[in-house]
């Protein structure tokens, strides 16, 4: 076999890790290097996909250790029947990496993922030991997001912890039969057990940072996880259900959505085509909507279409909701309370904000509201103003096409 270059090694590794989305993280610890001191900075805002306040993208080096896998996930391009050009990164090849392109300025962080190799104790082992090296032999600051593996030793995903600001564990698909469908040798007791043991390390770690000012972090960013949508037949529904499940039994930071996309030599039980990416898209809009905007899973659940169980891609979310509960609307703007307007499509968690603090003044007006929002068409047939009030709300489908945009405007989360 023909040694491969770091450089040769790079191209092959960063491409594979591109199936990943779970890689943009927010809310890790604050460490600078004022006083000369270390190499990095999370300072002020998030890491990798993610946009600071004055617009500037944060960017991270994103590789897998190797795409080298011992298991043989269906929807997987580095599965071990792939035919794929397989390479492999030594520890120090990844911290030397991460640090010359930090002292470049080309990222502020690392995310690292990696096949299985030879099995889930020594790929975890090799994982943090990168994060320990550039903690503590190179007092590297900056951000460091690790992917764990739920068949690891406990005690390896500890140690993780106290390197990486943001660890995740992959799902994968959204249901028990789409996994053992998909990927047999996985285990969905297996990683939502994993799941909860680093819920109860973070809880702990974080109780007792409460009494001793010099406990160790734990994973300042907490645990995220991905799901793979449009690989098997999951619906919408089910996904948004899981999704919620998710968030309240192991309080995750984040849940990703990742369109399934077909791969080179693709396995037989795979779909022929990707889903559409508005479906991603509207995942995430559901999403939002769970997480900001106070709905239920069952509440958004009840947006998708009766049949199929998928939501409408013509419209986002938040409007099909409006439209399956339109008894509800219209709603005063002077008077209802903050989770009402919440649902009001069109008004964002800002614009909901800035109405409540205005409202305290005077009574606000049509045009009032117009200053305070990206678009007070979309508001019209939902508001009551001081000076505004609907006729009449037109039913569902008069309504509906009255509110269908070309895709580049759909979204109402202003």
């Amino acid at each position: 076999m023909v040694a491969l270059s770091t450089r040769q090694k790079l191209e092959i590794l960063a491409d594979a890790a591109k199936y990943d989305a779970s890689c943009a993280s927010s809310g890790t610890a604050k460490r600078d290097s004022r006083g000369g001191k270390g190499i990095g900075s999370t300072e002020g805002m998030g890491i990798c996909h993610a946009y600071a306040p004055d617009g500037r993208c944060i960017s991270l080096l994103k590789i897998l250790l190797t795409n080298s896998c011992i298991f043989d996930c269906h929807y997987c391009i580095n599965r071990r029947s792939s035919d794929v050009r397989r390479a492999r990164f030594t520890v120090q090849e990844v911290v030397d990496l991460t640090l010359s392109f930090y002292r470049r300025n080309y990222i502020e962080g690392l995310f690292l993922s990696s096949g299985i190799i030879a099995s889930s104790d020594y790929t975890m082992e090799q994982m943090v030991a990168v994060a320990r090296s550039l903690r503590e032999e190179h007092d590297f600051r900056g951000y460091i997001h690790l992917k764990t593996i739920p068949d690891a030793d406990p005690e390896l995903s500890h140690q993780a912890g106290l390197f990486a600001d943001r660890l995740s564990i992959n799902v994968e698909l959204p249901t028990q039969a789409g996994l053992e469908r998909l990927a047999p040798e996985k285990d969905g007791g297996r990683i939502e057990g994993a799941m909860a043991d680093m819920r109860s390390a973070m809880e702990d770690m974080g109780e007792a940072r409460r009494k001793y000012r010099h406990a160790p972090r734990f994973a300042p960013a907490g645990q995220s996880t991905q799901m793979i949508v449009g690989a098997d037949d999951a619906s919408d529904s089910a996904i948004i259900t899981r999704a919620s499940s998710l968030y309240d039994r192991h309080r995750l930071r984040r849940v990703y959505y990742s369109a399934f996309s077909p791969i080179p030599s693709p396995s037989a039980v795979l779909p022929l085509k990707r889903p559409p990416l508005l479906r991603e898209h509207r995942l995430y809009q559901s999403d939002w909507m769970m997480r900001f905007y106070g709905y239920g899973a069952d509440e958004v659940a009840s947006a998708t279409d009766p049949v199929t169980g998928c939501l409408p891609l013509d419209i986002d979310p938040k409007l099909a909701w409006a439209l399956r509960h339109r008894g509800i609307f219209p709603v005063d703007v002077n008077r209802a309370p903050r989770e009402m307007l919440l649902r009001v499509p069109g008004l964002g968690v800002k614009a909901v904000n800035r109405i409540l603090a205005s409202r305290r003044h005077r009574r606000l007006r049509l045009d009032d509201v117009a200053r305070l929002t990206t678009s007070i068409k979309k508001l019209r047939p939902f508001l009551i103003a001081s000076d505004w009030r609907p006729v009449q709300l037109a039913d569902q489908a008069d309504l509906r096409a009255q509110m269908t945009l070309a895709p580049a405007q759909l979204d109402l989360f202003s």
